[in-house]
C-alpha cells in the first residue's frame, strides 16, 4: 500500500487509537520502516489528540497554585487543607479524553463502512458482468436463429440434409450452401460433443470419382452453444460429409469416423 493510500485509508488514526488488528499493526510497522513519512504523520495525529485534550483541561486556579507553593517550602510539617475546588470532578478533562475515544471509534466505524462498501461494489460489479454475459449469449442465440430462418427462406440457398453414418447412426446435421457467396453454413446441433483431442472436419465431395476436399474445422465446438459454423466453400460440391479427426484436422478423411453425409440436390 502506498503512503497516500495509508493516509487516506484512516488506518493511521486507528493505529493511534489502538483499534487495528495485530496483522494490520505488523503490516504498518513494515511500511513505517520503508516510509519514514508515515511516522511523521502518526506523530502529527498524536500531537493533534494531545492538543485536543490539553485544550479541554482548564488551568489550575491561583488558590491551588498558592497552596502548592506553600506546601513545597521547607518548614515544619503542617496539614494543609485542600481547597473545595480540588474536590470537584474535572469534567472538561474527562470530556477531552472522551472526545478522543469517540473520534477513534468514529474513525474505526468509518473504515469498516468503507470496507463494506468496497465489498458490496465488487459484488454488484460481478453480478452485472454475469448479467451482461447472459444477455450477450441470448443475443447470439437470437442472431443464430434469425440466420437459420433466413437461410431456409432463401431460394438461392441449397439445403443439404446430412444423415447419420456408421460412426454414429443417430447423428445428423444440415448444410446451407450459398453458392453465389461461396459460403456454407453447417448446423451441427445433431452432432455429439467431440472427445478431448478430437475435432469435426467438414469435407466437400466429388462423387465420381470420390474426391474429398477439406473446407474447414468445427473449432470450439463446446463453446459454440448454437453450433452454427460458417465456412468458405469455393468447390463445385456434389455432397458434404463430416468426420471426426485428430485435433488440427487431417489431409484426408477417416471414413471409419464418418459421422454424417448428404448429397447436394441437382
Amino acid at each position: 500500500m502506498k503512503v497516500e493510500e495509508y493516509i487516506s485509508s484512516g488506518k493511521l488514526e486507528l493505529y493511534v487509537a489502538g483499534a487495528l488488528s495485530q496483522d494490520e499493526v505488523n503490516q504498518l510497522h513494515e511500511a513505517m520502516e520503508e516510509h519514514p513519512e508515515l511516522i511523521q504523520e502518526i506523530e502529527r495525529i498524536e500531537n493533534g489528540i494531545l492538543a485536543l485534550t490539553k485544550y479541554s483541561a482548564p488551568p489550575l486556579s491561583d488558590t491551588v497554585l498558592d497552596k502548592l507553593k506553600t506546601a513545597i517550602q521547607p518548614k515544619e510539617p503542617a496539614v494543609i487543607p485542600l481547597p473545595k475546588e480540588s474536590k470537584k470532578t474535572n469534567w472538561l478533562a474527562i470530556s477531552g479524553w472522551a472526545a478522543s475515544v469517540i473520534l477513534a471509534a468514529g474513525l474505526g466505524y468509518t473504515y469498516i463502512q468503507k470496507q463494506q462498501l468496497e465489498t458490496d461494489f465488487e459484488t454488484v460489479s460481478k453480478e452485472k458482468q454475469v448479467q451482461e454475459n447472459q444477455l450477450n449469449d441470448r443475443i447470439a442465440d437470437i442472431e443464430s436463429m434469425q440466420l437459420l430462418l433466413e437461410l431456409t427462406r432463401d431460394p438461392s440457398v441449397s439445403q443439404v440434409t446430412l444423415a447419420g453414418q456408421v460412426a454414429d447412426p443417430d447423428s445428423y446435421a444440415k448444410a446451407y450452401w450459398k453458392k453465389d457467396e461461396l459460403i456454407v453454413y453447417i448446423d451441427a446441433m445433431g452432432l455429439p460433443e467431440p472427445p478431448p483431442g478430437k475435432v469435426y472436419q467438414v469435407w466437400s465431395l466429388k462423387l465420381d470419382p470420390l474426391t474429398p476436399t477439406s473446407i474447414g474445422l468445427l473449432d470450439d465446438f463446446d463453446r459454440n452453444e448454437d453450433q452454427v459454423f460458417e465456412l468458405a466453400n469455393a468447390n463445385n460440391s456434389e455432397a458434404f460429409g463430416i468426420t471426426l479427426e485428430p485435433e488440427g484436422g487431417s489431409e484426408s478423411p477417416n471414413l471409419e469416423q464418418l459421422y454424417v453425409l448428404g448429397a447436394v440436390s441437382p
